[in-house]
């Protein structure tokens, strides 16, 4: 993974492997919890989106376009909480220029849909689940080192992350 995450000239993951890249610092500010979950987001909306040229399964492309939609809701709760704490700023401008597109878990997207194009039906749900309980854990995280209404939206988006587990498990279940 070579760049990835730390490519980022913003927030990066820090602390032991088995902290997972949920670990931040102390002085970590929610803007930049923020706009990292939202390029989160946007790195696997984007990977589900691409999924659907390579899918010729029709229940799994449906899934994984109804996940793509999801991220982009969650875009927009991220983008909305962003400028309840850096007074009305879109989450846009802060975003570094020329970032890699990084997926949840801190996947670079082209090196996913590089992986993605040689696999099986059951490797990708596998693997976008394992996407999942990584944006799970995040938000978990994330909503702890928060208070007021920004513990509520973090703890309504795992919520969210967990239902896409669900959905994600249950399709391979069928599938294999």
């Amino acid at each position: 993974m070579q760049g990835g995450i730390k490519a980022w000239e913003g927030l990066v993951a820090e602390g032991p492997p088995e902290a997972g890249m949920a670990y931040f610092g102390d002085a970590v500010k929610p803007e930049e919890l923020t706009m990292l979950a939202w390029m989160l987001e946007e790195g696997s909306r984007m990977f589900y989106v691409r999924l659907d040229d390579y899918l010729k399964d029709e229940d799994a492309r449906n899934l994984f376009r109804s996940l793509a939609k999801a991220e982009e809701g969650h875009k927009r709760t991220l983008a909305e909480l962003h400028k309840t704490f850096s007074g009305g700023r879109a989450i846009e401008e802060g975003l570094p220029a020329g970032r890699d597109e990084i997926m949840e878990g801190g996947i670079r997207l082209d090196e996913a849909l590089l992986w993605a194009r040689e696999r099986d039906l059951p490797s990708i749900l596998e693997f976008a689940i394992s996407l999942e309980t990584n944006a799970y854990d995040l938000y978990l995280k994330m909503e702890r080192r928060l208070k007021g209404d920004a513990k509520k939206i973090f703890l309504l988006l795992s919520d969210e992350e967990k239902r896409h587990l669900d959905r994600l498990a249950a399709l391979l279940e069928k599938k294999v």
